[in-house]
């Protein structure tokens, strides 16, 4: 009798072990995407300039049964004066993290945060254009929203932080974006 229990709990724990396998089979930890939206200037960035607009490529990492992720993105924002004759443009390389909200929903909202490398110039038009090299971060948080089996949709809200030379230049993009 307890060699047919163990020989069932082997049998069970065999089955158990190929689905397992089966799952993480078809699991690809590795994502990339795109994302674009409006982008609010605040601050001394909103002192003189007009809504913008943000545009993002990122790749990510994503492990199996983890709230985890980290992602890496090159963004481009650009933001018009509001007297006309030129524009502020923003492009960031920056690394984030991802943590999922485990609230067991059909959506899943996320918070991100991260930080990296902006390079805010300012182009007058008819004149130069000149760039700088400054650190700033980003935090905020989003949802994503299962559309389809093949690829993950998102809407996010980040505020970003890059310090300049006498002031701060702040905005919160809202984008919608995909990742495969």
């Amino acid at each position: 009798m307890k060699n047919k229990f163990f020989a069932l709990l082997a049998v069970g724990g065999l089955m158990a072990a190929a689905s397992s396998a089966q799952a993480q089979y078809g699991y690809n930890p590795f994502e990339i995407g795109a994302s674009g939206g409006i982008a609010f200037p605040n601050g001394d960035l909103g002192n003189g300039t007009n809504t913008g607009y943000n545009i993002a490529l990122a790749v990510g990492y994503r492990p199996q049964y983890t709230p985890l992720a980290v992602r890496a993105e090159a963004a481009y924002n650009q933001f018009g004066f509001s007297g006309g004759g030129g524009n502020i443009n923003i492009p960031s390389f920056t690394g984030n993290i991802e943590y999922a909200l485990p609230l067991g929903m059909s959506f899943s909202p996320y918070v991100i945060g991260g930080a990296g490398l902006y390079r805010p110039s300012v182009d007058i038009s008819g004149g130069g254009n000149a760039a700088e090299n400054h650190f700033g971060w980003n935090a905020g948080g989003g949802v994503k929203i299962p559309f389809s089996s093949s690829f993950k949709t998102f809407i996010e809200a980040r505020y970003n932080s890059v310090s300049v030379n006498g002031g701060t230049l702040n905005f919160v993009p809202i984008t919608f974006g995909v990742m495969f």
